[in-house]
């Protein structure tokens, strides 16, 4: 079995969507002054890699701890989309009842740069309803959001009960494989949620 990372790191430095907190870590305790190590960590619901709850764009949409467990983890498909987001990206792919659907852009290589956020490709209304008749679980992009304002594609996964998760990064270590995604957040009671994403790969790859 092997297991690949999907997720940035948190810390201080990291990139946030334009307009939400900075990520803030302080230290509650020192391991030569109080014998332990802590510290305070001030984070968006929607910073580093995370999925979004129906609540975020849903009026009395499910919130994060309201999902059932079974919707966080399944059949993984990579879609190499490039900057191309319609219907005709996945052309030919398989997609059944139940997977998370995972897009790559190429997105993730400019986490850092404005670009990041600023020439971001949106994912089409018409992929998305037809995301929607498969009965995917989740729909995953290596970019911080799937659309751009007024967000339509969010509401009309969000409204169907199906996650979304954003900056993924490390998808080109999937291209080839079969792979199971994990992609538990904490159990918040709010809109989104940081999470650690990874793929496990079973080993009938090698």
């Amino acid at each position: 079995m092997k297991w690949i990372d999907l997720s940035v790191p948190i810390n201080e430095k990291m990139p946030v969507y334009p307009g939400d907190p900075a990520v803030k870590i302080e230290p509650a305790g020192d391991i030569h002054k109080n014998g332990y190590e802590d510290h305070y960590l001030s984070i968006g619901t929607h910073a580093g890699t995370h999925i979004d709850a129906p609540s975020h764009m849903i009026v009395g949409g499910a919130t994060l701890d309201q999902v059932p467990l079974e919707n966080f983890s399944g059949r993984g498909v990579l879609i190499k989309s490039g900057m191309n987001l319609g219907l005709e990206t996945i052309d030919g792919v398989s997609i059944q009842k139940g997977d998370i659907v995972l897009f790559h852009t190429g997105m993730s290589g400019l986490y850092r740069e404005p670009e990041y956020y600023n020439n971001y490709p949106a994912m089409t209304e018409e992929l998305a309803r037809y995301l929607i008749d498969k009965k995917v679980k989740m729909v995953g992009v290596d970019m911080c959001s799937v659309d751009h304002e007024p967000f339509p594609v969010h509401k009309i996964l969000l409204k169907e009960n199906i996650l979304i998760i954003e900056n993924l990064t490390n998808l080109s270590a999937l291209d080839g494989l079969e792979f199971r995604i994990l992609a538990f957040p904490l159990k918040l009671q709010l809109d989104g949620s940081p999470a650690r994403i990874v793929a496990e790969i079973p080993q009938t790859n090698s």
